[in-house]
């Protein structure tokens, strides 16, 4: 059984200057794919239910889905509730069997934040599972904006809330189609300084490549979430298996063109996030 919580696959990748993708799902088979890739990169990986795919699949089919590829794995698989905005949805994913929650609570004023997300760590901790908030607003690309993460506000939030692992807003944004764009450095240094708890970079799709790798290897950054990418990468072979040909209709046989494209897209993804002596 290869069922983790996200402090047992996040403390050994601060530990061991790497990180770990949170990789977003929508379906059975981007998850398939997900564990796939990972035991061939022989690195854990956390498989996210984010709010399109709760709306999409109930959270407990979501948790019995994710713990039947964390059983069968040979690589640590975390299941992971992402951006749960209300106790009652981290409760129900707990009891759905969800090893990690995270809380998000990066809209609300900070003490709220603090005392929502602590509230939901006491309950995941009671429990035996982790529990990962927010700080600063990572914004949406075309949408809201992003509210960026004050050191200071982030060392009450680290030291008050008790959480495993701390989403920071530094120049990440969500739904990011492109690579163009960066992190703030100097921002992430800060909030090391007075913390060293788990980093989280919530829209790492349009985070540079090199930038990952190099944050990965250097930094307290230990999670990395991608969506936009991957997704983009399984729309791309559903395209390409659709089109080939015109007369086939049966979907079980179209999806299955599109794991082998995804295995190699996340296999990309997980290299960059290596530590130097994996290399």
């Amino acid at each position: 059984m290869s069922l983790a919580t996200l402090a047992e696959v996040l403390q050994p990748a601060r530990k061991g200057g790497y990180a770990v993708a949170g990789l977003v799902t929508l379906g059975w088979e981007d998850m398939r794919a997900y564990v796939a890739a990972a035991e061939a990169e022989n690195c854990p990986v956390i498989l996210q239910a984010g709010p399109s795919c709760r709306a999409h699949t109930p959270l407990p089919i979501l948790g019995k889905m994710f713990r039947y590829l964390a059983e069968n794995a040979s690589v640590p698989v975390v299941a992971h509730l992402d951006h749960g905005y209300t106790f009652e949805e981290c409760r129900e994913a707990l009891e759905s069997g969800f090893t990690s929650l995270m809380y998000d609570g990066s809209r609300k004023p900070l003490q709220q934040n603090i005392d929502e997300t602590a509230a939901i760590a006491e309950m995941a901790h009671a429990a035996g599972i982790s529990c990962e908030g927010e700080i600063g607003f990572v914004g949406y690309a075309a949408g809201e904006k992003s509210a960026g993460t004050d050191p200071r506000e982030a060392a009450i939030f680290a030291r008050d809330s008790g959480v495993d692992a701390m989403a920071i807003s530094v120049g990440n944004v969500h739904l990011q189609q492109d690579k163009e764009g960066g992190l703030d450095v100097a921002r992430i240094r800060a909030i090391e300084a007075v913390t060293d708890i788990p980093l989280v970079i919530h829209g790492g799709s349009g985070v540079p490549m090199a930038q990952r790798s190099q944050l990965a290897q250097t930094s307290n950054i230990c999670k990395f979430n991608i969506g936009t990418e991957l997704r983009m990468a399984f729309g791309a072979a559903l395209r390409e298996a659709v089109n080939s040909d015109p007369d086939r209709f049966d979907r079980v046989q179209i999806l299955k063109d599109t794991h082998d494209p995804l295995v190699d897209a996340t296999r990309t993804v997980l290299g960059a996030f290596r530590a130097k002596t994996q290399r």
